[in-house]
């Protein structure tokens, strides 16, 4: 069946911004009494199903938003109360005394969450709210996914929805006077693409993540780990992260910035890495995984961000418009804001009836005026400090973590001047400060993930002697039982625009002995090669798939799309 839907609001992706979004702009219609109606489209089965983010939060959007959250029922893991920020040898790891870390990385008195609890909490907080107020009317839509913007002339008017309801499949297209997107992409990429709102590309990181339930003589709630260091020893940015949960949980995982050299980073098996060094091992040995999971994180910070954050009848939130602040770990807090601020200006709108680019315009220069906007500034030169110098990584960071595992790490810190140009280390010491602190070096330009690649890259591998209990340890295609992944039939979620281009990719990696960066960098053994009538030809085990669209992102030759999955289809990530 098909049919014509129309909203005053609608809200793509059901995430932390667009419940922030919805809840605000509820709470001001009902305190003006300005109807409303509002629908949120989630492609995942239901609310938070598809969310991955376990994460270290501050909570100053949440306090605005509901004040008696606690008295709520607010799904806290924990308060953190001992954050380190640790630098991993092989063997040991040196905890960096706190006086020497910038305020971003102490994380003491934020909250541990799980995102997707969280968001499940906010739309059930939601339908409480309307049960209320009738003159205000919000549909729900999980396992409704928009496939395709629809624009006229300069403006953005609806998209086209699949979804699933009481068995019957149905093809909508849903018109609203103001759309709002807050996805990682998979939609929110054609707006901007259209609009050509992006003048410096995202740059992303991909995210693997598993949660373990430990032996209850194991306790680490409250305790709260980023690492770096081993084991990306082939010169990637990223690290770790080890979050204790309550009732004897722990939540483990890497994140590794995707504009990396290295065409095979094998993400899911850095994670396995990280598993076998001595210190992790002590925490889940005789413990059991419950979750495993990925997904990307855009990365680029303030120079990524677009030119404009709202167009004729549509506008940007969270992800979509990129205000993950790496610097300071800080991801959850700013979407929620975006949204916060875009309800503020969409109710402005509603009273005008006015959903032009022009009264839609506000919204960045309120959110930018926030604490948004001043941290993303401050840190806008975190990202590209790591990009500019290859030495910090390639040269520099080995030699302390060999100084962890054989003598001490400050030792390590003064034989980088001494065993490398002294000269140029005292420089590049310098250079990153200043580039940390944020002082002015003028506007930069990242280029796109996949031209970093050098295919026939190569490094010096190192692997842990220790013993670990091999238990422990999963296979890329044992993880995604993990993900817990169902999909309907006919979920061909993956586009390859074209297939001898995905051959000659095939055929020079293979003279390289390496595999293409669709098939080692997927996070969930979806891309494979098959052997047809003598030819090596890119095919795909879509039912794997944990929608985290690092492959196309590493694609060299720009060949693969990742669409939302139909249907509810995908995988299931409550709890993660």
């Amino acid at each position: 069946m098909s049919s014509k839907i129309e909203y005053d609001v609608l809200i793509i992706g059901g995430g932390p911004s667009g419940f922030a979004l919805a809840h605000h702009l509820v709470d001001l219609a009902t305190q003006n009494k300005t109807k409303l109606t509002m629908a949120i489209l989630e492609k995942g089965k239901e609310f938070g199903s598809h969310i991955v983010s376990g994460a270290v939060s501050n909570l100053r959007v949440i306090q605005k938003l509901f004040p008696d959250y606690e008295k709520e029922g607010f799904p806290l893991e924990g308060l953190c109360t001992n954050s380190s920020f640790s630098i991993l040898g092989m063997k040991n790891k040196w905890d960096v005394p706190e006086v020497l870390l910038p305020e971003g990385l102490k994380k003491k008195g934020c909250v541990i969450l799980s995102l997707s609890h969280v968001v499940y909490w906010m739309y059930n907080r939601l339908k409480e709210k309307l049960s209320l107020n009738k003159d205000i009317v919000v549909d729900f839509f999980p396992g409704f996914s928009a496939h395709k913007v629809l624009f006229e002339d300069d403006r953005v008017v609806g998209v086209q929805v699949v979804g699933q309801e009481f068995q019957n499949v149905i093809d909508d297209t849903v018109y609203a006077k103001v759309i709002c997107f807050g996805d990682k992409g998979f939609i929110s990429r054609d707006v901007i693409e259209q609009f050509k709102l992006r003048e410096n590309p995202q740059i992303w990181s991909v995210g693997v993540k598993e949660v373990w339930q430990l032996d209850e003589k194991k306790d680490f709630s409250g305790k709260v780990w980023h690492t770096m260091g081993y084991p990306l020893v082939d010169g990637s940015f990223g690290g770790g992260f080890v979050y204790g949960m309550k009732e004897h949980k722990l939540t483990l995982g890497m994140v590794i910035s995707l504009d990396s050299e290295n065409p095979n980073i094998h993400p899911q098996q850095r994670l396995q890495d990280l598993k076998k060094h001595p210190w992790i091992q002590d925490m889940i040995k005789d413990g059991k995984l419950l979750k495993y999971g990925a997904a990307v994180l855009p990365e680029g910070g303030y120079y990524s961000l677009p030119k404009k954050f709202a167009v004729n009848g549509a506008l940007l939130l969270g992800d979509a418009l990129g205000v993950l602040d790496i610097e300071r770990l800080s991801g959850i807090d700013k979407a929620m804001e975006s949204g916060y601020q875009a309800a503020e200006v969409i109710h402005e709108a509603l009273i005008k009836n006015d959903f032009t680019e022009s009264q839609l315009s506000d919204y960045k220069d309120k959110l930018m005026k926030t604490f948004v906007g001043k941290e993303l500034y401050k840190g806008r030169y975190f990202r590209y400090a790591w990009q500019e110098n290859t030495r910090l990584l390639n040269s520099y960071m080995p030699i302390i973590m060999d100084s962890i595992d054989k003598s001490n790490p400050y030792l390590g810190l003064l034989s980088v001047g001494l065993k490398k140009n002294p000269l140029r280390a005292i420089r590049d010491a310098i250079r990153l400060n200043r580039l940390m602190d944020g002082k002015d070096i003028g506007k930069i330009k990242y280029k796109p993930d996949y031209q970093h690649i050098v295919p026939d890259f190569s490094f010096e591998k190192k692997v842990i002697k220790n013993g670990f209990e091999k238990s422990t340890i999963y296979s890329r295609a044992d993880a995604v039982f993990y993900a817990k992944t169902k999909y309907h039939e006919g979920n061909k979620h993956i586009d390859e625009y074209d297939y001898n281009t995905c051959i000659k990719c095939i055929s020079h990696y293979d003279l390289l002995e390496k595999d293409t960066p669709c098939v080692s960098d997927c996070t969930a053994e979806v891309h494979r090669i098959d052997i047809v009538k003598d030819l090596r030809v890119h095919a795909m085990s879509l039912e794997n798939c944990v929608q985290c669209r690092t492959c196309e992102i590493v694609c060299p030759e720009v060949n693969l799309r990742v669409n939302p999955t139909a249907y509810g289809s995908g995988p299931d990530f409550m709890g993660l």
